[in-house]
Formats: C-alpha cells, sequence, structure tokens
C-alpha cells in the first residue's frame, strides 16, 4: 500500500506540455457554403446569358443551349471554388457533367418513346389488334396486327425454350464443374465469339439447316426462325447466368458441403434459389434482346397475311418482318400515310411487349428471390 504524505505531486512534463498546444479555433473543413438553390440559379442565369447571346449571334436552339451548358459549368464552378474551396467545386464540377451526360443519353430514348406513342398510340385501335391482312395485303388498307403478335409471341417462346435450358445448364458447368479447365476456357471462347456474331448470320444457319432437313430449296418454317432466335439467345443467357451464379458466396456452397448434402442437390436448393433474381433478370433481357430481330426471320419465317399456328409448316408472320415488308412495300402514294401509321402501331406493340416481359421478370424476381431478415 501506499501512504499519502499530503505533499503535493510533480507535474508531468509530457501533460505540461500537452496542455501548452494552441487549440485551434474552429474545426470548419470548408469556409463557406452555398445556397440551396445555387444550382437552379446558376441554371437560370446560364440560360438568359445563353439566350442573349444566340440571339447576338444569330445561333440556333442546338448553338443556345451548347451555349448555356458551357456557361452553367463556369459559372457553377467558379462560384463554389469562390465560396466553398477547390475541392467542393471540382466535385461540383463533376457531378454537374455527370448529371448532363445522364440528360443527354435520355433524350434520344425519350424522343423515341414520344414519337412512338403519339404516332402508333391513335392506330391501336380493338379492330387493329384482333384482326389480321387477310384480304387486305394488296389493297394497302385495312386489317390488323393479330397474326403478327401471335408470330412473335410463338417463335420467340420456341426460341426461349431452346435457348434457356442450354444457356443455364452451360454456365453451370462453366461455374461449378469446369473451372479453369481446358473445355470451359474453350466454350467460354466461343461463347464470346457468338455474342458477336451478326444476326443475319444466324438466320443463314437456319435456312441452311433445314434445306439440308426438308429438302426444300426455300423453307419457311417458324421453328426455324425460333432456331436462329436461340442461337443469338444462348450467348447473352450464359453470360448473364454465368456472372450471376459468380456472385453466390462460396461459404453457402462450403456450409451445404459440410452437411453433407451432395453438390447436385446444393445448386438446385442452394446457388440456383440464390441467384434466381439475377438470372431471370439476364434471361428476360436475352429474349428482349432478340424478339425485335428482323434479318434471320426475313431468311427463314417470311412473312403470311394471317396465323398460322403450326411452326413446321408455312410461314409465320412476326411484329418486326411486318413492320419492315409494310414500309418498305409503301409503293403507291394513295396508301403511304395508311401503312406508316400501322407501322408505328406494330412498333408500338412491339415495345409493349418488351416492357411486359421486363415487368414480369421484375415480379418472378422478387417472388423468388432469397427472403432476408432482420
Amino acid at each position: 500500500m501506499t501512504r499519502n504524505t499530503g505533499a503535493p505531486e510533480a507535474p508531468d512534463s509530457t501533460d505540461a506540455a500537452y496542455t501548452e498546444l494552441p487549440m485551434p479555433d474552429t474545426l470548419s473543413i470548408h469556409s463557406g457554403q452555398l445556397p440551396r438553390q445555387a444550382t437552379l440559379m446558376t441554371v437560370v442565369f446560364a440560360a438568359a446569358i445563353g439566350a442573349v447571346g444566340g440571339l447576338i449571334l444569330g445561333a440556333g436552339p442546338t448553338v443556345i443551349v451548347l451555349l448555356a451548358w458551357a456557361i452553367f459549368l463556369v459559372a457553377l464552378t467558379t462560384w463554389s471554388t469562390i465560396v466553398e474551396g477547390r475541392r467542393k467545386g471540382t466535385d461540383r464540377l463533376v457531378n454537374a457533367m455527370v448529371w448532363s451526360t445522364f440528360v443527354i443519353a435520355m433524350l434520344p430514348l425519350l424522343s423515341l418513346l414520344w414519337t412512338v406513342i403519339t404516332k402508333g398510340g391513335p392506330v391501336l385501335t380493338p379492330d387493329f389488334l384482333s384482326r389480321d391482312m387477310t384480304g387486305f395485303a394488296a389493297l394497302g388498307q385495312g386489317g390488323g396486327i393479330y397474326h403478327a403478335i401471335m408470330g412473335t409471341i410463338m417463335v420467340t417462346g420456341i426460341a426461349a425454350i431452346i435457348a434457356i435450358p442450354v444457356g443455364v445448364f452451360t454456365a453451370i458447368y462453366l461455374v461449378e464443374y469446369g473451372a479453369a479447365s481446358r473445355l470451359a476456357k474453350m466454350i467460354t471462347f466461343l461463347v464470346d465469339v457468338m455474342t458477336g456474331i451478326p444476326s443475319i448470320v444466324s438466320g443463314l444457319f437456319a435456312i441452311s439447316l433445314f434445306i439440308v432437313i426438308t429438302g426444300d430449296p426455300l423453307p419457311r418454317l417458324g421453328i426455324g426462325g425460333g432456331v436462329a432466335l436461340a442461337l443469338l439467345m444462348i450467348p447473352t443467357v450464359v453470360r448473364s447466368v454465368e456472372e450471376m451464379l459468380k456472385l453466390v458466396p462460396d461459404d453457402l456452397r462450403e456450409a451445404s458441403y459440410a452437411l453433407g448434402v451432395p453438390k447436385w442437390r446444393t445448386i438446385v436448393k442452394v446457388v440456383l434459389p440464390t441467384a434466381v433474381a439475377g438470372i431471370v433478370t439476364g434471361i428476360t433481357l436475352a429474349i428482349a434482346r432478340v424478339a425485335g430481330e428482323t434479318a434471320p426471320l426475313l431468311l427463314i419465317v417470311g412473312t403470311f397475311p394471317s396465323a398460322n399456328w403450326n411452326p413446321f409448316d408455312g410461314a409465320v408472320q412476326t411484329l418486326p418482318v411486318y413492320i419492315y415488308t409494310s414500309l418498305n412495300g409503301t409503293t403507291d402514294p394513295k396508301y403511304g400515310d395508311i401503312w406508316t401509321d400501322r407501322v408505328w402501331g406494330a412498333a408500338l406493340v412491339l415495345i409493349i411487349i418488351v416492357m411486359a416481359l421486363n415487368l414480369i421478370a421484375r415480379i418472378i424476381g422478387n417472388i423468388f428471390a432469397p427472403k432476408t431478415g432482420r
């Protein structure tokens, strides 16, 4: 035990030196802050200066917009640098450029949607959606796109039935079994090559295949269109499913193996359910990618004025081919506007089908995605 003698303790030299250090008056990392409406104020200022400068120069709307955009970037960056410092000014410059490029990227999409909706919307009547072109193909008026809608659904469905199992099982082999084997590397290389193959090449392959099978010098078959589209779908399905499977943590696999679960059952019960949301999204993107293909279907599917439900006998009309042949066949000025309206209506229906596929994919992904609890 220590005894308290009552004598004062000697001050610690380190404590004294520490207490003698000067403390900063403020801990702020910036000298000021722009108002919340700074961006809006700068936009208004840049628009006004750009409009005045454009009128003085006699420039068009495009030059005025570009001039206002440049003034906006310079003004906002300079103002922020003076008030908030160089780092904050640079951050505002980069942020403004990112938003500007986003707006530029969205303009063509919004313009396309606006054009298709305004021109194709009035054409979408019950008669247009429920009738085919029987008796109207030579007149250039009347009829509808019922046969093209059904043909698109049938051919795309055949392609999905062929491509999805092949693509999913190939991706499972590459991730779960092949690893770094030579066969896996070769398959990956071939899949990458197939991704860049022009779509018309798949049509040439399909027509050559069915010439050999049927003996017909110019076969027109719905199944041929499905095979051609499947060749375009498989690389997309393989790559998307492969990336989703790679995102599944290895800890889940190892935990399943530690419990004595076989590898195939681990894949079915653990790996695939964990990645199902991404897998469904990738498959839907692959379907949407081939739903609008025209070149291969022109070669192997052809055109037909009415609905053909037999994919093994006769030509089948699809929406992309209907759009191409309708616009390309507009030779009589008397019926030109009628055909053009029908082209926009068919294009709008095709966009609606693709959007519906994406919506269905998101719903399925949300339903089957693994549930997480707190």
